[in-house]
């Protein structure tokens, strides 16, 4: 039995249905991430799942519990907002304190939890300080080292890390995986920064407007995407599309140009989507198509050529000295790497 089970959830506000019947099971220990464009549902579900929310219809399970009508002290859940909502008053050692001093826990119990969410969160230096006399990365150490004293079956974040700046960022990520790493506990985490994803979780559960579109490892999406929808929005730079038409082993792209196979993907011969990520993308002298440069970007070690087919617009990793802007290159895709999706929306 999963650890946590989610049962044709649905929840509405008003007549507006923001969840659409999710199923979807959560094994203990894991650290699953909830993606997805903002008004997605992912938070909405979250918060069903501490019991912050009432569900319409369907049932919610933590640890072989029906906790779809618990209120949420009942439910072993500690959560952490995207806002710090620490109190501004008080030290960071009263902050994380205050809920087992509320509660009657004992003194001993409370230096005890106090010391281990110092030392693993390495607190000591601003335990007498208040919130107001820290950086945004300390403040959510602490909001997290709150959650650490309730020692929860269940850990839920929403989008803990969007207040940050980028270097503060990939600290706090690699914090957190270290965290889930000791503690061992169940993680739910909810952002819609991809790279989050990818770098945190044991599985991702891609969400659009109320509905699950794919769940898997983080390899799993990335190589063997479900839909275009779920191959556009893990990766960056995202995946290029162009438009064309699946005629066996070769898709004819709109601008007149030819792609051979082999192809992944569920599309039948006629009007397809063309899918192939920037990374599997060669400059290459004999390449068989032919592209003008509009741009280069540096990102990191890396650069990105920015070309425009005859059918549309393509950007290539380029790893050796890039083309200069308004030249004409010849591109090669990796046929291994080729994906093909139904013509039409994503």
């Amino acid at each position: 039995m999963a650890f946590v089970e989610l049962n044709r959830l649905v929840k509405r506000f008003g007549t507006a249905t923001t969840l659409h019947g999710i199923d979807l099971a959560i094994e203990e220990g894991e650290f699953a991430v909830f993606v997805g464009p903002s008004g997605c549902g992912k938070s909405t579900l979250l918060r069903l799942i501490a019991g912050l929310e009432s569900a319409t219809e369907g049932t919610i399970n933590i640890a072989g519990q029906d906790m779809t009508h618990a209120p949420a002290s009942a439910r072993g859940v500690a959560m952490v907002f995207q806002s710090y909502a620490l109190y501004p008053h008080m030290t960071v050692e009263e902050n994380l304190t205050f809920g087992m001093r509320m509660r009657g826990v004992s003194k001993s119990v409370i230096a005890e939890k106090l010391a281990m969410a110092v030392d693993i969160l390495r607190l000591a230096p601003y335990l007498a300080r208040k919130p107001g006399e820290m950086s945004g990365g300390q403040c959510q150490r602490v909001a997290i080292g709150r959650a650490l004293v309730q020692e929860p079956r269940l850990f839920l974040f929403d989008e803990p890390l969007s207040n940050l700046d980028a270097e503060l960022r990939v600290s706090l990520r690699e914090e957190l995986a270290t965290l889930h790493a000791q503690l061992k506990r169940t993680m739910i985490y909810v952002t819609h920064d991809q790279v989050e994803a990818m770098t945190l979780a044991t599985r991702i559960v891609v969400l659009r407007d109320g509905r699950i579109e794919q769940v898997g490892q983080p390899m799993e999406l990335y190589e063997r995407p479900a839909n275009r929808f779920a191959a556009g929005f893990i990766g960056s730079p995202a995946m290029n599309f162009l438009d064309g038409r699946l005629d066996g082993a070769r898709v004819h792209l709109s601008g007149g140009q030819t792609v051979e196979g082999p192809f992944q993907g569920q599309a039948v011969d006629g009007p397809c989507t063309l899918g192939i990520r920037p990374e599997h993308v060669d400059i290459a002298p004999d390449g068989p198509l032919s592209a003008k440069v509009e741009r280069v970007e540096r990102l990191g070690a890396v650069n990105y050529v920015h070309a425009t087919l005859a059918g549309g617009k393509i950007i290539a990793e380029c790893r050796t000295p890039p083309p200069t802007p308004g030249t004409v290159v010849h591109l090669a895709f990796r046929r291994d790497r080729q994906y093909v999706f139904p013509a039409g929306p994503a």
